[in-house]
This record gives structure tokens, C-alpha cells and sequence, in this order.
């Protein structure tokens, strides 16, 4: 899915991308600082959501949501570092589908998020076959075993899985393993690296850092590093 973040100030945009793509990383994210960018944007890229800042130089953001209207399938999210009533008036009165303040909070975020995180999933196989990885990802999961839950044929599914999400099962599998050894190198910074291998599914320690590090660019060890500065 394709979604767009428009913002004047940096910093803000640099946050908020890094916080979607870390928490959704199979979205394409594009990034505009005013209104003539955004709108270029949304001529070339497939746009599905966009979190508009309401504060905007030139031309406002929701003056820009008019405009964005005009193209079917997009959703606008308005941000504000303001909480003002008649921003959420002209936010509601835009059709906004929901109104974050600034600083935004992960989990208002995320909860907001969630609703399109199977948005350019057609399938309820696909939809299943995400559904087991993220609950059993720590397993012996392999496509078969998937295939096997679902009760469908292996050569099918992976051939589905691949078309809606754009990467095998495989590659999402370890992608996600990935992601949660992220989360437990931060959060746990007493457990070793083997036990969080483990915990994560990888049968392999060392498979686990060269891939760790083939996604990240560091290693477990040099990632929980930079992650205390």
C-alpha cells in the first residue's frame, strides 16, 4: 500500500516514517514538505492514505485535503500540533477519517493504522496465512505446515501469498522475525543474543546475525548499542 506523509517541519516527518515503516515495513511511504509536492505525488504513486499536517506553508493542509478529494480511494489522517475545535470541525467537514495531535502518540498511531494494515489484501487465504505467521512465527513454521493450517495446497499459497504481498513467505517470515528481535534487543537488553535468536524462531545463531544484519546493516550486538545512545 501506498501512503503519503505530508509535513513543513523535518524532524516530524523523519519520526513518523520511521515509526510506519518499522511497525508496517511492506508499505511504500512517499513524503512531501508543502502542497505542490504532495500533489505531484499523488499524479505518480497509487496513493491509499495519507496524514496530512493542517499547518502547511502556502497552501493549508486543509485546503490541500480539498484538493486531494478529488481522487478516489485516498483517505486523509489531519495532524495538528493544535488542539482546536474548529480544526476537527474542518477536518470532519473534509472527510477526514480520523484527527491525531501532535506529539503523536505510537499507540493512537498504530491504533488508527491497524485498519488498513490488509488493505491491498484481496484474499482470506493471504489474510489467514498472516494471521498464523504473526501468532506462530517463534515456531517451526514453513510454508508447508502454513499450507497444511489453511488447508490448501503449498504451490497455491505461495504463489498468492507472493502476488498480494509483492515477497515470498519466506522472505516475510524471516522480515518479521527480524522485526521482533528488534523490539527484544530494545526492550530486553539482559537477553542474549542466542536466547533472542531462539525466541524469534531462528534455528541458527549465526544465520540469524548475517541476516540481522543483511536487513539492518548492524549486527544484534552493534544494534542494542545504538539503540542506548
Amino acid at each position: 500500500m501506498h501512503i503519503l506523509l505530508v509535513d513543513d517541519e523535518p524532524l516530524e516527518l523523519e519520526q513518523l516514517n520511521y515509526m510506519i515503516h518499522e511497525k508496517y515495513p511492506y508499505w511504500t511511504i512517499h513524503t512531501a514538505a508543502d502542497a505542490s509536492q504532495a500533489l505531484k505525488i499523488l499524479t505518480e504513486h497509487p496513493i491509499r492514505l495519507t496524514l496530512l499536517d493542517i499547518q502547511l506553508p502556502g497552501k493549508s493542509g486543509i485546503e490541500l485535503g480539498v484538493e486531494m478529494k478529488k481522487y478516489d480511494q485516498i483517505d486523509i489522517i489531519m495532524v495538528t500540533a493544535y488542539q482546536s475545535f474548529d480544526y476537527a470541525q474542518a477536518s470532519l467537514r473534509l472527510g477526514a477519517k480520523d484527527y491525531l495531535t501532535k506529539p503523536i502518540i505510537e499507540e493512537e498511531l498504530f491504533q488508527v493504522l491497524d485498519q488498513y494494515k490488509y488493505a491491498s489484501i484481496q484474499s482470506h487465504i493471504v489474510q489467514e496465512a498472516l494471521t498464523i505467521i504473526h501468532e506462530q512465527y517463534n515456531d517451526k513454521l514453513s510454508l508447508s505446515s502454513l499450507a497444511s493450517q489453511i488447508h490448501i495446497n503449498g504451490t497455491y499459497l505461495s504463489r498468492k501469498f507472493h502476488e498480494e504481498m509483492g515477497i515470498s513467505f519466506s522472505e516475510y517470515l524471516n522480515d518479521f522475525r527480524v522485526q521482533a528481535a528488534q523490539r527484544l534487543l530494545r526492550q530486553d537488553t539482559e537477553k542474549s543474543i542466542s536466547s533472542i535468536s531462539e525466541e524469534c524462531g531462528f534455528s541458527s545463531q549465526h544465520y540469524f546475525s548475517s541476516l540481522f544484519k543483511k536487513q539492518t546493516g548492524y549486527t544484534p550486538r552493534e544494534y542494542r548499542i545504538r539503540e542506548k545512545v
